[in-house]
C-alpha cells in the first residue's frame, strides 16, 4: 500500500472523473466505490471511491451539491512523457472540454490541473550551456501543448 493517496474532491461527479481518467492512462482502474444508502442519501450515490491511474493509487470524494473548495493551479498532476506521440496524446485526452494555458499546463473537463510534460525538458534546460539552456526556457514560455523538436532546436 502506497503511504501517501491524492484525495480528490469533485462536484458530483467523481465518479465520471475516475472513469475517465482510468480510460486514458495504462495500468489503470476504478477500485472500490461507497455509496449511499437510503437512510443517507440518495439511494446508490456515489460517496468515495478509489482509483488507479499508471499505478498510481487515488481517492475521489462526491458531492451532489456544489464543494465549497474548488480545484486551481497551485496543485496539478505531472505526466512525464518519453516522446511527442506521448504528449500528444495526453494534451488531447486531458484537454478536451476543459482549457489549455502555457508550458504544458491544462486544466481538464473537471477543473483538475495537469502538466504534460516531455521527460527531456530537463535535460535541456539543465545543460551546460546558460545560453543555450535560456533558449529553451524562452521558446517553452510561447507554447502551449510541448513541442520536443522546438525546445531542441532553441537548444541548439
Amino acid at each position: 500500500m502506497q503511504k501517501i493517496t491524492p484525495f480528490l474532491w469533485f462536484e458530483g461527479n467523481a465518479e465520471e472523473a475516475m472513469n475517465f481518467y482510468a480510460s486514458i492512462f495504462k495500468d489503470s482502474r476504478v477500485g472500490k466505490i461507497n455509496r449511499h444508502d437510503s437512510a443517507e442519501g440518495p439511494q446508490g450515490g456515489f460517496i468515495t471511491g478509489s482509483f488507479q491511474l499508471a499505478g498510481q493509487e487515488f481517492m475521489a470524494l462526491s458531492l451532489n451539491a456544489a464543494a465549497p473548495f474548488k480545484f486551481n493551479e497551485s496543485i496539478s498532476l505531472f505526466v512525464n512523457c518519453e516522446s511527442q506521440e506521448e504528449v500528444d496524446y495526453f494534451w488531447e485526452k486531458l484537454s478536451a472540454g476543459g482549457a489549455t494555458s502555457q508550458c504544458g499546463w491544462l486544466k481538464d473537463k473537471f477543473g483538475l490541473s495537469w502538466q504534460i510534460v516531455p521527460a527531456i525538458l530537463g535535460q535541456l534546460m539543465q545543460g551546460k550551456d546558460p545560453a543555450k539552456a535560456k533558449n529553451v526556457m524562452n521558446a517553452l514560455m510561447k507554447m502551449t501543448k510541448i513541442d520536443i523538436e522546438k525546445l531542441r532546436q532553441a537548444g541548439e
